[in-house]
This record gives structure tokens, C-alpha cells and sequence, in this order.
């Protein structure tokens, strides 16, 4: 660090600490001229399901300082859901947050058990302010949720399992 950039230690921890909380693999703030970068590597072989919330004041109120060059920090991973290869399975076709229902306070799109249709909104996933109905693409009996209401989800995430 002879540029006489300055790195703030606990932002970029803090950082390190929303990746590990909402399963994401990458965060970046720009500030002016400057950035700062923090990834993780995809996960090694599966081991137990997690899903976490996107915990509530985890974000910086500011962008720290950061350095023309991106610092990358690799963090402990949690493992992919087992179900992951079930025929069945609607994984997400985008990076966002997922919804189960309508609205707050709303019931469900689908429950653990419900008989869907094809084409059959599931739940919503929110990308760039924009809401989007995931469809079931086929017929059957949704038997499970892997998703919780204000998940942040990845594409290729699982969301739930059509039988």
C-alpha cells in the first residue's frame, strides 16, 4: 500500500460478514474513483443445507475508501441444497431477492402440498426494483420450499421441488 490508499479493516469485514450471512458470492462499493471488491469462491463438495435472511443493519451506512485495485478475500462457504439435482426442481433464473407471496402480509403463491399448473406463478423474485414470476414449468404437487420469503437467492439456486 505505497499509493497511500488506506484500507478500513472493519468494512471490509463487515463485507466479508453479508457474503457469509446471504450466501452471495461477490460485493462491490464504488465510491468516486475508488472501489472495493470482495468475493468468495463457489462452494467445494456439498455438505448441509443453509438458507440465511439478509440481516437487517448489515450495510454500511457509507462506502469506506478503497483501493483502485480489488481486494478479494475468500470466505467460508455454505453447502448447496441436496435436492439439487431432483427432476422437479425450479431453480432461479436470476440473482435477486425471492418473495413467496403477492405482497406482505398476503398468503403464499404455493404451500407444501398445493396441486400447481403449468405455468402457475410460484413466487416472485425482485431484480432491479423489477418483481418477476418464477412459473412452474409443469404440472404437479409443489412438496417442497427451499426459499424463504426476503431470501436473497443466485441463479441456479433452488427455490422449491414440483413432483
Amino acid at each position: 500500500m505505497s499509493n497511500g490508499i488506506q484500507f478500513d479493516p472493519e468494512a471490509i469485514r463487515a463485507l466479508a460478514q453479508i457474503l457469509r450471512d446471504t450466501d452471495l458470492t461477490e460485493i462491490e462499493l464504488v465510491e468516486k474513483d475508488s472501489r472495493i471488491r470482495v468475493a468468495r469462491k463457489p462452494p467445494a463438495p456439498p455438505q448441509a443445507a443453509a438458507t440465511m435472511a439478509w440481516p437487517a443493519g448489515m450495510l454500511p451506512a457509507a462506502a469506506p475508501p478503497a483501493a483502485a485495485v480489488p481486494v478479494v478475500a475468500t470466505v467460508a462457504v455454505e453447502a448447496e441444497v441436496p435436492d439439487a439435482k431432483h427432476p422437479g426442481l425450479v431453480a432461479s433464473p436470476m440473482v435477486g431477492v425471492a418473495y413467496l407471496s403477492p405482497e406482505p402480509g398476503q398468503p403464499n403463491f404455493v404451500t407444501v402440498g398445493a396441486k400447481v399448473a403449468q405455468g402457475q406463478t410460484l413466487l416472485l423474485i425482485e431484480a432491479m426494483k423489477t418483481f418477476n414470476q418464477i412459473r412452474a414449468p409443469r404440472a404437479g404437487t409443489v412438496t417442497r420450499i427451499l426459499v424463504e420469503s426476503g431470501t436473497p437467492v443466485e441463479y441456479g439456486e433452488p427455490l422449491l421441488i414440483v413432483e
